[in-house]
């Protein structure tokens, strides 16, 4: 029980990757926060959670449009644990694959404000929770083009890239705070973003959420305590003994 009695939020828990880093957390003795836009989804991570014996909470949010309901979050976590130990920004969308030139102003705007405005407003309103854990973790999850730019990928590689500096930025501000701040890319992953993204591809030759979420436990548990500003590649950790 690597987590056990951590509290832990995790973002776009309601499928994918946040859904299997969710049931991995709450296998491992965590208290898991379920945060997502879709209430039905939420509750289906949570029942399946709940059968296999784990402990989880939903908390539906919408990081596009309900930024201002942030703070109310929050003290909702504050008033039920008093701390956060763990926090996942996962929740992310792909947006459109066309070249810069015809990007959408509309879907530009709104790929930065869930991809990176929302990661930076949960982590900066959670800082006090944080701060009160004996060993805080922060993951923010990225992706490849994050760290080269590649043709048609626009405003998520875009994002990507501001998330993966900000992240750096606040790992160069947590020896103040107390946090270690990690960013893990998945890579290539067996999700609905990434079918999106390669529509011709067979998904099966493609590790499972399931199995890239091991790095996520890694960089939450007390193995990672001294890993800060660190960029992890989940396909690196697929054999990881649990």
């Amino acid at each position: 029980m690597l987590l056990k009695d951590k509290i832990a939020l995790v973002t776009g828990a309601g499928a994918g990757i946040g859904r299997a880093v969710a049931e991995l957390y709450a296998q491992q003795g965590a208290h898991v926060i379920l945060l997502g836009r879709t209430q039905a989804k939420l509750e289906e991570t949570s029942d399946l959670i709940a059968v296999a014996g784990g402990r989880a909470i939903i908390l539906p949010l919408d990081l596009e449009n309900g930024l201002d309901r942030i703070p109310a979050a929050v003290m909702a976590v504050h008033e039920r644990f008093g701390r956060l130990d763990i926090l996942v920004n996962n929740a992310g969308i792909l947006g459109t694959l066309t070249p810069l030139e015809h990007f959408d102003t509309v879907l530009w705007e709104q790929v930065l404000r869930i991809n990176v405005t929302a990661p930076f407003f949960l982590t900066r309103e959670f800082i006090p929770l944080l701060k009160k854990s004996s060993d805080a973790s922060v993951i923010n999850v990225v992706s490849t083009v994050a760290f080269k730019g590649r043709a048609f990928w626009g405003a998520y590689a875009a994002s990507k890239a501001a998330l993966v500096n900000m992240t750096e930025t606040w790992s160069g501000e947590s020896p103040s705070l107390g946090i270690r701040f990690n960013t893990v890319n998945p890579g290539a992953t067996r999700t609905s973003m990434r079918r999106i993204a390669y529509p011709g591809e067979d998904p099966n030759t493609l590790p499972t959420p399931q199995q890239v979420a091991k790095v996520f436990l890694y960089l939450a548990s007390h193995f990672s305590h001294t890993v800060r500003g660190q960029h992890l590649n989940a396909q690196d950790w697929l054999q990881w003994p649990l």
